[in-house]
């Protein structure tokens, strides 16, 4: 890495997780700080200035992707201590079990909620279309982490429900029953202990959640990580005509997603996989690892009869100059609809959502919130001496060029679509091969790059 690359990464490091050794206000966990909504500091929304929370009122729908707790959680513990403070707000959940898809659809008409989260992949020109703005991205990072991620032209639409850290979820009593004692930190390491766990025990290795297809987007953070460097995505990857390569981030990531499939060290039918049925299996012992976000550790916890079993490592791979770095970033964004008829009471709930729900802790997530402590659910990341890496944002005038290169491209880097076809390549279900797959999608993204990028 060169120098100039080392000090903006050190820089960036200090910002986000100065806190983890003890500093306040920086970094990826955090509370206190003024309101940076420019107003409403008493009470946590921009758009309320003074009024007493027993004036708002209205009835709003809230569209969530918790079909787990949106019951147990959000209806019965959430809204009444919501209702504690904004007694005349009525709370309504929508939970859709196909989100990205359902949503994205719905956004075509006036009708989708007046809270919600902001699908994947709208493109940052589009959010004022869609979204209720909250604040320039400078004043609400006073208060919050990656409000950056959600933004345009300086404005922010969306605040995280959570900060995650990425890499895999693995169960500690399979590693063991394998004969693995140490984690692995090279892509290669890694091939080696889901080898031990195909041959040693009844467990599936790694379990890749293909017909969900959602699941397979959790690989593409890491590729920051790969890169070492918090100016890959948002300045070198919107300049690369070619970065799905061998020796590249990209390349790295979906190098070991086929190398595991084509080994037959994930499961046996991907096709007939089900995303809640694989965190029983996980927490029962019956799959080694799955590549998700920090977001999913205390889901599977919670279905273990030993959530200690349930831990987390950094996604295998270690950096030139010996470190190992985890991705952190925003999850899905909240935001208000900006068709909404209650805006004033939907902005309530979407403040006190990041301010005094707890959501993100109880998840075992980084919180939104800067001054906040390291969740302890990565306290592994401590023991390994793993460093937390975000991307940088990108410069005003190339705002949203990932994303306008990605839709234009239909590449989809935070889309199913080619890692499945990555998948079948591998399980010999497809005629081409891997690099016949990078070729079509570099091809692809160097076409739309120049047409977004002029370059």
């Amino acid at each position: 890495m060169t120098r100039q690359k080392y000090t903006m990464l050190l820089l960036c490091l200090l910002l986000l997780i100065g806190v983890v050794a003890g500093c306040g206000g920086g970094g990826n966990t955090g509370e206190g700080g003024a309101a940076g909504n420019g107003g409403g500091a008493g009470n946590g929304g921009a758009q309320n200035g003074d009024r007493a929370p027993e004036d708002i009122r209205g009835d709003i729908t809230v569209l969530t992707n918790r079909t787990d707790i949106v019951d147990t959680v959000f209806r019965e513990q959430y809204v009444p201590r919501f209702n504690e403070k904004y007694p005349n707000i009525n709370v309504d959940f929508e939970a859709i079990t196909d989100y990205e898809g359902q949503v994205k659809i719905r956004m075509n008409t006036k009708d989708y909620g007046d809270v919600l989260l902001i699908p994947n992949d709208v493109v940052a020109q589009d959010l004022p279309t869609f979204f209720e703005p909250l604040g320039s991205v400078e004043n609400l990072s006073e208060k919050y982490l990656f409000v950056d991620e959600k933004s345009y032209e300086g404005t922010s639409y969306g605040i995280p429900i959570t900060v995650n850290a990425q890499g895999i979820v693995y169960n500690r009593r399979v590693f063991e029953q394998a004969g693995i004692t140490e984690l692995p930190m090279t892509p290669e390491a890694f091939m080696a202990a889901m080898r031990a766990i195909k041959e040693n025990t009844d467990a599936i290795p790694l379990y890749t959640n293909y017909a969900a297809g959602w699941p397979l987007t959790q690989w593409e953070p890491n590729r920051t990580a790969i890169a070492a460097d918090p100016d890959f995505v948002n300045y070198e990857l919107v300049r690369d005509p070619e970065p799905f390569q061998r020796n590249k981030p990209h390349g790295v990531i979906y190098g070991l997603m086929y190398d595991l499939a084509r080994e037959g060290l994930i499961e046996r039918d991907p096709t007939t996989t089900d995303w809640e049925t694989s965190k029983t299996m996980m927490a029962n012992g019956e799959i080694g690892a799955m590549v998700l976000g920090s977001w999913a550790i205390t889901q599977i916890q919670g279905q273990a009869e030993n959530p200690e079993d349930i831990a987390y490592m950094p996604f295998p791979y270690t950096s030139e100059d010996g470190t190992i770095y985890s991705t952190s970033g925003g999850d899905y964004k909240q935001a208000v609809n900006v068709n909404s008829n209650n805006k004033e009471a939907a902005l309530a709930w979407l403040y006190w959502f990041a301010d005094e729900s707890g959501y993100a802790t109880s998840e075992g997530g980084i919180s939104p919130l800067r001054g906040e402590a390291m969740p302890e659910t990565l306290a592994s990341f401590e023991e390994l001496g793993v460093e937390l890496i975000a991307d940088r944002p990108a410069p005003t005038e190339e705002t949203g060029w990932v994303d306008r290169i990605d839709q234009q491209s239909e590449v989809g880097l935070l889309q199913p679509n080619f890692k499945q076809r990555i998948i079948e390549a591998a399980l010999g279900n497809r005629k081409e091969s891997l690099d016949d797959i990078f070729a079509d999608l570099n091809n692809r993204w160097a076409r739309a790059m120049q047409d977004v990028t002029g370059q």
